[in-house]
């Protein structure tokens, strides 16, 4: 049995500005939340010297849109990072209508962790991999 680490959740209220011409929240917007809910996730359990030291970079994007999301709407955005390499994490992410919790958009992005003092791709702790990563499936 594969152990994934908990997911996280991040809640988050439409603004006016986050809606387009056509009454639902821009792609882009999605995107926001996406990268607010990992800096969110690193922040609130990678251990301190992990969260001076790494900066993240993403390497892909992929989001499914599946509903739309409106202004004054109530989402969480839930996130949970899967198997990792040595220098490369799987971060999912699901937006979630708050009161239904009907998923709205999915969204897979490879992170890469980099060393602030150098700007060069670099490993993260044990302690943070471990908190962070799902061991791959076999």
């Amino acid at each position: 049995m594969t152990i994934v680490p908990a997911a996280f959740e991040l809640a988050i209220v439409v603004a006016p500005d986050d809606v387009e011409e056509l009454d639902h929240v821009n792609n882009v917007v999605y995107l926001r939340w996406v990268q607010n809910a990992a800096a969110a996730h690193w922040r609130a359990l990678a251990p301190p010297a992990d969260q001076s030291a790494i900066a993240w970079i993403v390497l892909r994007h992929e989001i499914d849109y599946k509903k739309p999301a409106r202004a004054g709407d109530a989402l969480i955005a839930r996130t949970w990072v899967g198997p990792a390499t040595r220098l490369s994490y799987e971060r999912h992410t699901q937006v979630l209508r708050a009161a239904d919790r009907k998923l709205l958009a999915q969204a897979r992005t490879l992170w890469c962790p980099v060393s602030v003092a150098t700007g060069r791709p670099t490993q993260i702790s044990e302690a943070a991999r471990a908190m962070f990563s799902a061991p791959a499936e076999p």
